[in-house]
């Protein structure tokens, strides 16, 4: 039951990248930059959620 505490983390970073893809594209040449910025952390906290809600004890040692 606690891997589905990360749902959000996921629901986020998928919202991060549903926004930024377009939005680096469609953006003023200095804030593409953050658009193309906001994609990477979307990606990295969609697999990070996915990661903790596959193996909640992934990063206990």
């Amino acid at each position: 039951m606690t891997g589905l505490l990360y749902t959000p983390l996921i629901i986020a970073g998928l919202a991060a990248v549903v926004w930024g893809l377009p939005a680096s594209h469609r953006l003023p040449r200095p804030m593409d930059t953050v658009a193309a910025l906001v994609v990477l952390l979307g990606i990295i906290a969609t697999v990070i959620g996915i990661l903790l809600t596959a193996i909640p004890d992934f990063f206990k040692q």
